[in-house]
């Protein structure tokens, strides 16, 4: 191995190593060390998303994956894919609500992947994506709404339920639809 790629590597694991013990420290008596830790897993961006994904599915409690789905979330943009594949892939509910909260604090740039991430077979995983869109509100309703006449069933059923479950925010999205088609 060549100096630089030796460099790289060494790099690499220090960056594992640091991760590791910040994801660890989220787990700490000391809120202002859980807090520190968020801000800077946030930090390192997406080289922290799979080893936080991995303690999600890992945690034991509410409070522990409170603060990884926190890191998560200002982790943001590079979380999304990585996110949405493992929900689909781990069915564990505790697991699947705090990445759907993750998805749904990240905000707008998780809209499309979400609703994308629909035309799945499994009920279950569709129900948690709707509640990230719920969670993003009214700037979800214009992309769901493009969606009602997706060539997917699954995606235009889910587009129309997310809609009702959004209360007064997405009704009317229906509403309109429904007069067009009059």
């Amino acid at each position: 191995m060549m100096a630089k790629e030796m460099d790289i590597v060494e790099d690499r694991s220090t960056m594992d190593t640091e991760i590791h013990v910040l994801i660890t420290a989220l787990e700490d008596p000391l809120i202002d060390i859980r807090h520190q830790s968020v801000r800077a897993l946030g930090s390192i961006g997406k080289p922290a998303v799979e080893p936080l994904i991995q303690a999600l599915k890992e945690a034991v409690d509410n409070d522990h994956r409170w603060y990884i789905a926190l890191a998560l979330s200002r982790v943001g943009v590079p979380a999304i894919d990585l996110l949405i594949l493992a929900m689909r892939a781990n069915p564990e509910k505790e697991f699947r609500r705090f990445a759907a909260a993750v998805l749904g604090t990240i905000g707008v740039p998780a809209i499309d992947p979400i609703i994308n991430a629909m035309a799945s077979d499994d009920r279950e995983l569709r129900g948690f994506l709707s509640l990230a869109l719920c969670r993003i509100g009214k700037p979800a309703v214009e992309p769901l709404t493009r969606r009602l006449d997706d060539a997917d069933d699954i995606i235009r059923s889910c587009a129309t339920l997310t809609l009702w479950q959004m209360g007064e925010t997405g009704l009317p999205a229906i509403l309109d639809t429904l007069e067009k088609e009059e």
